[in-house]
């Protein structure tokens, strides 16, 4: 994301289709307005880009193009890791594979790595969120 930074509206113009981004604050603010408060810079980059945005963090946002947006706060301090974005990426990646809309995709894919994280608890590395992963499904309800 970050190669787009000096190109103003590159990112935007690249978007064709369906896409999740999924930025820290730090690869945020090299591409977006980061005025305001979390909810409302997301749900512009969201807007501005067409895309869902998830801007991670302790409080992470899912924001929509049209408006929709969901605040998660499941997300422990050991997220904070290398490559746990990376686990994210593909846990969102996964669930659109299967053909999932892209804004659910992105809010059960932040629960889901979240949840992971609090069953492993202090000393998670990005390596571990995977294995945790089939513990977390089998503990959802089924779909209706």
């Amino acid at each position: 994301m970050t190669s787009f930074r000096d190109v103003p509206g590159s990112l935007d113009q690249a978007i064709v289709g369906r896409c999740v981004m999924t930025p820290h604050d730090g690869e945020f603010e090299r591409l977006f307005d980061s005025s305001g408060d979390k909810l409302t810079r997301t749900r512009r980059a969201a807007r501005q880009s067409g895309a869902i945005i998830v801007l991670k963090g302790p409080d992470t946002v899912i924001a929509s193009p049209d408006g929709r947006a969901i605040i998660n706060a499941n997300a422990p301090p050991s997220l904070a890791t290398a490559g746990s974005g990376d686990v994210l990426s593909g846990i969102v990646l996964g669930l659109l594979a299967q053909g999932m809309d892209p804004f659910l995709a992105a809010a059960a894919s932040v629960w889901m790595h979240g949840a992971a994280a609090c069953d492993f608890g202090p000393g998670l590395i990005a390596d571990d969120l995977a294995d945790l992963l089939p513990g977390v499904l089998r503990r959802m309800p089924p779909a209706a």
